[in-house]
């Protein structure tokens, strides 16, 4: 039996009462609470899917970690190889040199040994400009999509912009690889959820709206599916809470005299390093990494007592929450309900680095949220991105710096396990499942391979 399964990020129960195609969905076939792991953020999650292994096994262990061999924090890499475990299109293909998957706008989609792959690679030219683009597998596809859906709309797949037309396209793009190319396994990630629901919250009547542009984005994709007779499933990576405090645990860190940061010309830069102790930030979740081992222990007991702290897991924790990889902080910190991490760890606003006030999720050693706003406190931003943009195309090296740097604006947040499965996200297909019940992430895959079984 060929599928399509559809990542809609965020995609909690309670949304189906918004998204009458999905609602639809469900009813034919069936509905179930997604048990998700820990961390709850995409690449973990998306890694988890697909191999059917926890953090301490495929070695993804959040959105991004510190690299202790080149003592840098990397965020949103792209290559397959950093999944340590076997994914379940490997194993498909491993059996049957006639398997044929497309993976559209996975994460970890560079390398995937997957037959059609679609992912976003923006160009970073010399001159200073960054211009949307793919990478495909094969090279061409990308072309011969742009050909007839137009470029790639980056801007609004990431950033003050983002929204309904990266979702649109992406799923444009599906029904395209759907009708032309015929895969037996169709893996297509619709970010739209997480845009509103992290700007205003899940429940916000804007965030509802949104829930309804979804689900008319996506019924096209899966009326054509259905009508071709391939069987679809729609699944949400994690829940987005409702949150109003930002925790700067780098800031507290710095404090204590355990962050470093190296005086540039471009504002003050994290020294990893050379810091005792600092923190990447992902969402309700936060490495921290300890220079010297033997002062763990006074570090947990430090960062225990900030307020917004849940839980920091020392090495039994890790364990428990199957995140133990050498990968993951010697710590990590669980935001309580309500709080999540913010990355900044500069005290003077004056000696922030450059790139605080821009788009920018590689250069920021940590994620980022308030990325998705324009700073309130400028008077015509989008005077001044049209300026910065026109500087560019002339040759200009320019900033475009319209991103607050204060997140207390952001008003959703993930990561944290959800506290009833209410909160949490929810799996939904067009066929009968025989299991009734929660289904954890880890089991996904299985389940995808059993319908694939069906059709051989």
């Amino acid at each position: 039996m060929k599928l399509l399964v559809v990542i809609a990020v965020g995609l909690r129960p309670a949304d189906l009462k918004d998204a009458p195609r999905l609602a639809t969905l469900a009813e034919e076939g069936f509905q179930a609470p997604l048990e998700t792991v820990f961390p709850a953020v995409t690449c973990t999650v998306q890694a988890s899917l697909l191999t059917g292994t926890l953090p301490r096994e495929h070695g993804i262990v959040g959105n991004g970690w510190y690299h202790r061999d080149t003592a840098e924090v990397r965020f949103w890499l792209q290559s397959n190889h950093l999944i340590e475990r076997e994914t379940l299109y490997a194993a498909e293909a491993r059996e049957s040199s006639e398997f044929r998957c497309a993976k559209l706008f996975w994460w970890f989609n560079m390398h995937s040994g997957a037959s059609l792959s679609v992912t976003p690679r923006p160009e970073y030219h010399a001159d200073g400009r960054k211009v949307p683009g793919l990478y495909s597998e094969p090279p061409e596809l990308n072309r011969a999509l742009a050909d007839r859906l137009g470029p790639f709309p980056l801007f609004q797949f990431w950033g003050p912009g983002a929204g309904l037309p990266s979702s649109r396209w992406i799923a444009e793009s599906a029904r395209i690889i759907l009708d032309d190319h015929d895969p037996d396994l169709t893996l297509v990630y619709l970010p739209h959820l997480d845009y509103d629901h992290q700007r205003h919250g899940p429940d916000d009547p804007r965030s509802r709206s949104a829930v309804g542009e979804l689900d008319a984005c996506v019924a096209p994709l899966i009326d054509r599916a259905r009508e071709e007779g391939r069987e679809v499933i729609v699944l949400g990576e994690y829940g987005i809470e409702a949150v109003d405090t930002p925790v700067f645990l780098n800031r507290f860190l710095r404090e204590r005299g355990e962050l470093c940061v190296q005086k540039t010309g471009h504002g003050e830069l994290l020294d990893a390093g050379r810091s005792g102790a600092f923190a990447v930030c992902d969402h309700q979740a936060a490495h921290i990494y300890v220079k010297e081992g033997g002062r763990v222990d006074a570090i947990a007991r430090a960062l225990r007592g900030v307020p917004g702290v849940e839980r920091v897991l020392d090495r039994d924790g890790k364990r428990e929450m199957g995140i133990d990889h050498p990968r993951a902080g010697d710590l990590v910190c669980i935001a309580e309900p309500g709080t999540w991490f913010a990355y900044p760890y500069w005290l003077d606003e004056a000696a922030r680095p450059d790139f605080a006030t821009t788009v920018d999720i590689h250069r920021k050693p940590g994620y980022d949220p308030a990325e998705l706003f324009l700073d309130p406190a400028l008077r015509w931003p989008k005077l001044r991105i049209a300026r910065r943009v026109l500087a560019k195309k002339l040759g200009f090296r320019s900033l475009i710096d319209v991103i607050p740097t204060d997140p207390a604006m952001v008003r959703g947040s993930h990561g944290r396990l959800p506290d009833s499965p209410e909160r949490g996200p929810v799996i939904l297909g067009s066929f009968r499942r025989e299991e009734t019940g929660p289904l954890p992430v880890t089991e996904v895959g299985a389940l995808i391979r059993g319908r694939l079984a069906r059709g051989r």
